[in-house]
């Protein structure tokens, strides 16, 4: 019997004696100039951490409710799509026709000579095109006298 009370005294004394050491290392620390120089510039500056703290727990507390918002996030998600759709066909129509022009250009072995391309130039679409390059160049040529 008395061996089970001696090892039960020797765990807590064990506890005890880590415990002390524990707090003599913490006091040591404590004692440090370094440390204390760092703890009076802590303290200093609380009630900067302090304002920083209230500011970042409302914008948390914001950011949470947006996101638990479902009529928000429908919305978010309804005006992206709505922007974002016609764009989407836009881009996808300019593409096909673009493979389209590609493949029918690859396909031609017509030589185009000089009465070919005073033709082109009365395509109404052609002369659209030569407008737009003309704007092009002058607006670039604009901005890169600015600079």
């Amino acid at each position: 019997m008395s061996e089970p009370i001696t090892e039960t005294k020797s765990v807590p004394e064990t506890t005890v004696s880590s415990s002390g050491n524990a707090q003599r290392d913490i006091v040591d620390q404590l004692l440090k100039p370094e440390v204390q120089e760092s703890l009076t510039v802590l303290v200093q500056q609380l009630p900067k951490l302090t304002e920083l703290v209230n500011l970042m727990t409302k914008s948390y507390d914001f950011a949470k409710t947006v996101a638990s918002d479902e009529t928000l996030k429908s919305d978010t998600i309804g005006a992206i799509t709505e922007i974002a759709g016609p764009v989407k066909d836009k881009v996808k129509n300019l593409a096909a026709t673009v493979i389209e022009a590609k493949d029918r250009a690859d396909e031609s072995t017509e030589v185009i000579g000089l009465f070919g391309l005073l033709k082109m130039l009365k395509d109404p679409e052609a002369q659209k095109l030569f407008r737009f390059v003309n704007a092009y160049l002058q607006v670039a040529g604009e901005k890169s006298r600015q600079k």
